[in-house]
């Protein structure tokens, strides 16, 4: 594994696992160099991609200290996920899928609802749906559900030793984010749902991670 990192202390590492999206990873990694919110490291794995993504990304890491990039192989979103969280270092870590991106407050928002409740260890929730709000069911293929009413692991903020005793994500074909959230529940981690709409959810194109992973599912 390929790996060029710096020192720094964070208090939020952000995560963006990436695979040849060179034309859309600058528009990710500029909404987290514009949180209001300063004290964060931003992780990018790229999954073994084969485009522009290296060089895109050193422009970067040269002019920002919080900025790492780890490449491996090609191993997919959960394993990339987690590579990511193995590699942190803040007392938080949250996600950014490099085809979406932040609003300005979305890491201070989260972040000052975690100070006001010590008690909880995970909060998801909050998008902006850009294009087709409708997904398939995890538990009925043949049946379509509100994006709203789902787990979606670009809205994970959550303590990092919550993450690293639940082993990360599974490399499960669909539904890992509601899986690692179910899990969390089952293990006693507390785990809240929020509503600060400032993660950009983007649908609109067959290149959006969420379109790739449907049209690679089998329906009878």
């Amino acid at each position: 594994m390929l790996q060029i990192s710096k020192n720094s202390s964070p208090v939020i590492s952000v995560i963006i696992p990436t695979f040849n999206r060179a034309l859309l990873l600058k528009r990710a990694i500029e909404s987290v160099i514009k949180q209001t919110f300063k004290g964060w490291e931003l992780i990018v794995v790229d999954d073994g991609s084969t485009d522009e993504t290296f060089s895109i990304v050193n422009n970067y890491i040269s002019a920002w200290d919080n900025i790492r990039y780890l490449r491996h192989s090609n191993r997919g979103l959960p394993l990339s996920r987690n590579a990511g969280i193995e590699a942190s270092s803040g007392k938080y870590v949250t996600f950014l899928d490099s085809d979406d991106e932040y609003l300005p407050g979305h890491l201070e928002l989260r972040l000052e609802f975690m100070s006001q409740h010590f008690e909880v260890d995970l909060i998801h929730g909050g998008i902006v749906i850009i294009g087709n709000p409708f997904v398939r069911d995890k538990n009925d293929l043949s049946k379509l559900i509100h994006l709203s009413e789902c787990s979606i692991g670009g809205t994970f903020l959550g303590k990092r030793s919550l993450f690293q005793s639940l082993h990360g994500f599974k490399d499960i074909e669909y539904s890992e984010d509601s899986e690692l959230l179910e899990r969390a529940e089952n293990k006693r981690f507390s785990v809240t749902k929020v509503n600060f709409p400032t993660y950009i959810y983007h649908r609109e194109t067959q290149e959006s991670i969420c379109n790739k992973k449907l049209l690679n599912l089998n329906v009878d």
